[in-house]
């Protein structure tokens, strides 16, 4: 693999699994100094270990950044770990599907914490520590779901459709200082996290409506997002770039 992040120092939010985890075994292989976010110390040490194991460097960040505190602590974290802070990757989510009816405060409340404020409160740091000489990128992953819904859905669309007007409005502010801010829109991948909303009936429709037929991987996203990342996408910012191998916008 090239080393096209040679000597970044990254953070990436939920990278104790799924997406995340895949990115940061990506980026460390790039050359990046990656710096493992999740919930719990147990989810990011085996893989900090595996990219160590790897020959790549890494560092242990378990924070909660579902909260202010905890998102300014992280980036800053990161930054006395790795002496530079290049790139934040805005992973992170926590996801519930329900009913109009049935949606309830607390859950959409925690939503919003992980999967849409952690990313404000993430650029406003992350523009503080980045240096404006190198300048630096910030990759939110949204979905597929900010631009075609499905029903029981309201509040996980909504925080992913917002997370693209956070990207374009970040992209205009940020770019005076250098910093390029896009998204990832992901179809249905599996993972460990998208288990329980997964059946091998609606794989096999979504297979079959999917022009690549196939479902996407965690190993598609990471690439797609170590690209937004690198110098390859130096001139692309406030784009969001749907990884679906062409479901959301055709018709089979």
């Amino acid at each position: 693999m090239n080393q096209d992040l040679l000597g970044r120092v990254a953070l990436i939010t939920g990278a104790g699994a799924g997406i995340g985890r895949e990115t940061a075994l990506q980026m460390a292989a790039r050359g990046a100094v990656v710096c493992v976010n999740d919930i719990k110390e147990e989810l990011v040490i085996p893989v900090v270990d595996t990219i160590k194991d790897r020959g790549g460097k890494a560092f242990a960040v378990p924070m909660n950044i579902a909260s202010r505190e905890g998102i300014r602590d992280a980036i800053r974290r990161s930054f006395e770990l790795g002496g530079r802070f290049d790139i934040l990757v805005n992973n992170a989510a926590w996801v519930r599907y329900q009913a109009i009816p049935e949606i309830m405060l607390e859950t959409m409340d925690r939503m919003l914490d992980v999967g849409f404020k952690s990313v404000v409160w993430g650029l406003q740091e992350a523009m503080a520590v980045m240096d404006p000489q190198r300048g630096g990128s910030i990759v939110n992953v949204a979905s597929v779901a900010a631009l075609r819904s499905a029903a029981s859905s309201v509040v996980y669309s909504g925080i992913k459709a917002g997370i693209l007007g956070i990207t374009r409005a970040a992209a205009a502010e940020l770019g005076a200082r250098n910093i390029r801010v896009n998204a990832v829109c992901p179809s249905a991948v599996p993972t460990e996290g998208t288990q329980r909303n997964r059946n091998a009936e609606r794989d096999a429709n979504r297979i079959a409506r999917t022009p690549l037929g196939r479902l996407g991987t965690v190993e598609d996203i990471a690439r797609a997002i170590c690209f937004l990342a690198s110098d390859d996408a130096g001139f692309i910012t406030a784009q969001a770039l749907t990884v679906d191998g062409g479901i959301t916008l055709t018709n089979i």
